[in-house]
C-alpha cells in the first residue's frame, strides 16, 4: 500500500509524515511526501494537510501543476480513500470565507466560517474532548469524551447533517471531523492528538470504503 501526502508547500508535513509512517508498519504502508501529480494519483490512500488560512492554501493547491486534477481523479471518479487535514480538511468544502470568497473543492457540501464563540479566545486552540455524532469506521475506538487537539479559527459548517461524524463544544458546536463515501476530514491535527490521532490513522489506513 502506498499512502501519499500532498506537499504544496501548506502544511506541517514532517509531523504528518512520521505519524503515519509508526502507523503504517502494521499494515504494510509505503509513506510518500510528494509534488508529483502522477504519483499521488497512483496512491492507494491519499492525505491532504494544511495550515495557514483557506485563500492561500487553495491557491498554492492550484499551483502545484496537475496535483488539484490529479487527486480530483484518484478520489471523486476512482474512489481512493483520502483525509483532508485542518485546512485540507476545509478546502473539502464548497466555499471558504476567510479573507474573502474563495471557491473550495467541493466535495463535501458547506462553508467555512468564522468560529463565534463569544467569551472564548480564538484560535480555538488546545485539547477539547470530542463527541461522536455519526459512527464511521475510521472513529472505530474513539468514543465521546476522547480529547483531540485543535489549532483554527474557522471551521467547516456542512450543508447535510450527516456529513458531521464529530463535533467539539467551544461556545456552541464546532465540526471536528466530515465525511462521506471514501472521503474523511479532521479539524484537528490526528498528528498532535497521541492515542486518539494514532488510532484514527490506523483506522483511515485500514478502511476499505
Amino acid at each position: 500500500m502506498r499512502v501519499a501526502l500532498v506537499d504544496y508547500d501548506s502544511g506541517n508535513l514532517h509531523s504528518a509524515e512520521k505519524a503515519f509512517q509508526l502507523m503504517g508498519r502494521d499494515v504494510g504502508a509505503e509513506v510518500v511526501v510528494t509534488s508529483d501529480p502522477d504519483l499521488a494519483a497512483r496512491a492507494d490512500r491519499i492525505v491532504l494537510p494544511g495550515d495557514g488560512a483557506f485563500p492561500a492554501c487553495r491557491t498554492a493547491l492550484g499551483q502545484v501543476d496537475g496535483m488539484a486534477e490529479a487527486i480530483q481523479d484518484a478520489v471523486i471518479n476512482r474512489g481512493v480513500p483520502f483525509m483532508g487535514i485542518c485546512v485540507g480538511m476545509q478546502m473539502l468544502a464548497t466555499t471558504g470565507h476567510e479573507y474573502r470568497q474563495t471557491p473550495g473543492l467541493d466535495w463535501i457540501g458547506g462553508e467555512v466560517q468564522a468560529i463565534a464563540a463569544p467569551g472564548l479566545k480564538v484560535p480555538h486552540m488546545g485539547w477539547n474532548d470530542l463527541v461522536i455524532d455519526t459512527p464511521h469506521p475510521v472513529l472505530e475506538g474513539i468514543s465521546t469524551g476522547d480529547h483531540a487537539y485543535f489549532v483554527h479559527s474557522w471551521q467547516f459548517r456542512v450543508a447535510d447533517p450527516e456529513h458531521l461524524l464529530a463535533h467539539v463544544d467551544y461556545g456552541g458546536s464546532v465540526t471536528a471531523v466530515v465525511g462521506r463515501d471514501n472521503i474523511i476530514g479532521t479539524q484537528f491535527h490526528p498528528e498532535k492528538s497521541q492515542a486518539v490521532g494514532l488510532r484514527l490513522i490506523t483506522n483511515f489506513l485500514r478502511w476499505h470504503p
